[in-house]
């Protein structure tokens, strides 16, 4: 076997829009392209030209009563249908997960290389939030006995990896502390040949998320209530009308925006407010690209991609960035959240180095760090290189 002839699978949770995963996802089909996609739902149109051009096959899950608008009420049985794609024919499967997309079944002389968004947030981190507290007591109990299925499916499918990737150092924590894998850190990658500044900022600030309990935009809301700032709030979600009823005049409702306008909006707002606990977070990202600091809960994966001008007494900034980039608030509260917008104009940002900070994730150095990764990785199973199209991939070649 050659190179050449390497058959290779791609394995994503589900196919429904462009977020910061099918950006990972894009790279890897741009380096593969005769590559089978796997996934368990596929919203056809969803996605960018190159992964619409693959060859996508789909599970069960999508023919399945109400599938096309609640496919995530099948949660319980997503185990299921990704371990029933037969990639008995494949040499090396490379898996985009942040659900179940790891627990995919290789062969065993097959090569299985992980790329982890986040252990399944339903099930650890972020449990109260999907099926704890807040639920009634029918989905308490509910909640509590599929949980704890899916962490023991979660642990057990972990060991049909060879090798992990996480997209931070606050991913890679958490595989050692789920799994007791280790797992090697590359950062997923923020287009900054597109992310520009485009406008002068304006008089808006501005947050780019998905409506549900876990990215806290209802204490976004709270804040901006009592400080009568404009606020413009681009994304859809369960919690849409409850945020809605929430909101007072000044905070304005976007649906999902294509990336010329996304552009556009980061590029005119005062600040982007970034209120919850991201595993990596492309958003705050592509806000920086386009020059505009970042007004963040300081914990999680933004703790890696935004320097403070008001860091922790134990931070450190890194030295090839001097110049701070945004501003942290400590405590998930609307009150510190006000503070830390406050503070804004306190502190001078240059958009120059803002963006300079976010380049240091741009695409092309992402996808030549993950296939430097690839190639060695395969080099060690197989002891052939694989032959990448990295132009495609975005890294210029």
């Amino acid at each position: 076997m050659t190179g050449r002839d390497l058959k290779v699978a791609l394995v994503h949770d589900w196919l429904t829009g462009m977020r910061g995963g099918e950006k990972v996802l894009e790279v890897l089909c741009g380096f593969f392209p005769q590559a089978t996609l796997f996934t368990i739902f596929h919203d056809c149109g969803a996605m960018s030209p190159i992964i619409e051009g693959m060859e996508i096959k789909t599970s069960w899950i999508g023919r399945l009563p109400f599938a096309q608008k609640h496919f995530r009420a099948y949660l319980p049985f997503f185990p299921a249908a990704i371990e029933s794609f037969d990639l008995r024919d494949y040499h090396l499967i490379i898996s985009s997960s942040h659900c179940v997309a790891k627990g995919a079944i290789p062969a065993p002389e097959a090569l299985h290389i992980s790329y982890i968004h986040t252990p399944m947030r339903y099930i650890w981190e972020m449990y109260p939030h999907y099926l704890g507290a807040g639920a009634g007591l029918l989905k308490r109990a509910a909640g509590a006995v599929l949980a704890s299925r899916l962490r023991a499916w979660d642990i057990a499918s972990c060991h049909r990896v060879d090798h992990f990737i996480a997209n931070s150092e606050n991913v890679r924590r958490r595989i050692w502390r789920h799994y007791r894998r280790t797992a090697d850190v590359i950062a997923p990658p923020v287009d900054g040949a597109f992310f520009h500044p485009v406008s002068e900022p304006g008089n808006y600030f501005l947050i780019v998320t998905a409506l549900v309990p876990y990215k806290q935009v209802a204490l976004a809301v709270q804040a901006f209530n009592r400080l009568g700032e404009r606020l413009i709030i681009v994304g859809d979600g369960p919690e849409k009308s409850k945020l809605l009823n929430l909101a007072k005049s000044n905070i304005e409702f976007l649906p999902w925006q294509n990336s010329e306008k996304l552009r556009e909006l980061y590029s005119g707002c005062r600040a982007l407010i970034f209120p919850g606990e991201e595993d990596f977070g492309i958003v705050p990202l592509e806000a920086q690209a386009c020059g505009r600091p970042v007004v963040a809960y300081g914990r999680g994966g933004v703790i890696e991609t935004v320097i403070p001008a008001n860091p922790p007494a134990q931070g450190v900034r890194p030295v090839e960035v001097a110049e701070p980039t945004g501003v942290f608030f400590y405590e998930s509260t609307a009150e510190a959240l006000i503070e830390a917008v406050r503070k804004l104009d306190h502190h001078s940002f240059d958009s120059d180095a803002i963006r300079r900070n976010a380049l240091r994730f741009d695409k092309p150095i992402f996808a030549r760090r993950l296939a430097d990764y690839l190639d060695a990785r395969i080099q060690d199973k197989f002891g052939f290189s694989a032959v990448f199209k990295l132009s495609e991939a975005g890294d210029g070649a």
